[in-house]
């Protein structure tokens, strides 16, 4: 259970001191502002001086992720930190700026970022986003995913997008005429050669239909066939029908 403690917050020179309790990262966290402008913390008692406030640096902060991580995985981890930091401290409409400001820094739009902190009178003892206050001297900590992405990001792949496999050479095999059915309805017959990859059949059968090779999925005798399977390892007689599955797109939306 988290505890509270008095802070002494300044009244000015002459005045009374107040007294103010606040409960923030698990103890109490006070600031005040002297005339030189530095930042004084006094969370542990000790007064440390936190320094000057300082602009915003142009320095994005560089990371490494212990694991690679995608753009997506990325997103996700800054939306769980955005939805869950304002629940435990801090003031919501500081975290709505930091937010913003984070997102405006990333996008390389430094001034925009600094109007964000400035408008909502937010200190930056190092210049940085990773530790700031907000003027009543409650402390907020951004994590560097937040501000930058990770040295080791990889690239996203399509689950639907179908595997390159090495397509036939045009003159290799015999040349024949195999039956396909349409989930469409139709009947039609392709020209191929024997040593075609299914998924060099899969592009001449969009090349002559229009249809995209990732949208067709063909069968025979019940059997889903892979792309990579090549036309002679099939064993399909020319009076058997090879069924192609074709994927509809979604309708468009008026």
């Amino acid at each position: 259970m988290l505890s509270s403690r008095p802070c002494p917050f300044g009244s000015g020179k002459g005045g009374e001191d107040e007294t103010r309790e606040k409960t923030s990262m698990g103890g109490c966290v006070g600031s005040h502002h002297d005339s030189s402008g530095s930042l004084n913390e006094n969370s542990d008692g000790t007064g440390v001086a936190l320094g000057r406030n300082q602009p915003l640096k142009r320095e994005k902060p560089k990371w490494k992720s212990d694991y690679p991580m995608t753009d997506g995985q990325l997103r996700s981890k800054r939306d769980e930190f955005w939805d869950t930091a304002p629940a435990f401290e801090g003031r919501k409409e500081i975290w709505d700026a930091l937010k913003a400001a984070a997102q405006a820094f990333e996008s390389n739009d430094h001034e925009l970022a600094q109007a964000i902190i400035d408008g909502a009178s937010i200190t930056l003892p190092h210049g940085a986003l990773t530790e700031c206050y907000d003027e009543l001297g409650n402390r907020y900590q951004l994590p560097v995913y937040c501000l930058s992405p990770p040295v080791n990001m990889i690239e996203e792949k399509s689950e639907t997008e179908t595997p390159e496999a090495p397509e036939a050479p045009p003159t290799e095999g015999h040349e024949c005429q195999l039956r396909l059915r349409l989930s469409t309805g139709r009947d039609l017959r392709l020209a191929v050669r024997s040593g075609d990859s299914v998924l060099f059949m899969k592009r001449r059968l969009q090349a002559q239909e229009g249809l995209e090779a990732s949208s067709q999925r063909w069968f025979f005798s019940g059997r889903p066939l892979s792309d990579r399977m090549k036309l002679h390892e099939l064993n399909i007689s020319k009076d058997y029908v090879v069924q192609v599955i074709v994927s509809q797109p979604p309708p468009v939306e008026n």
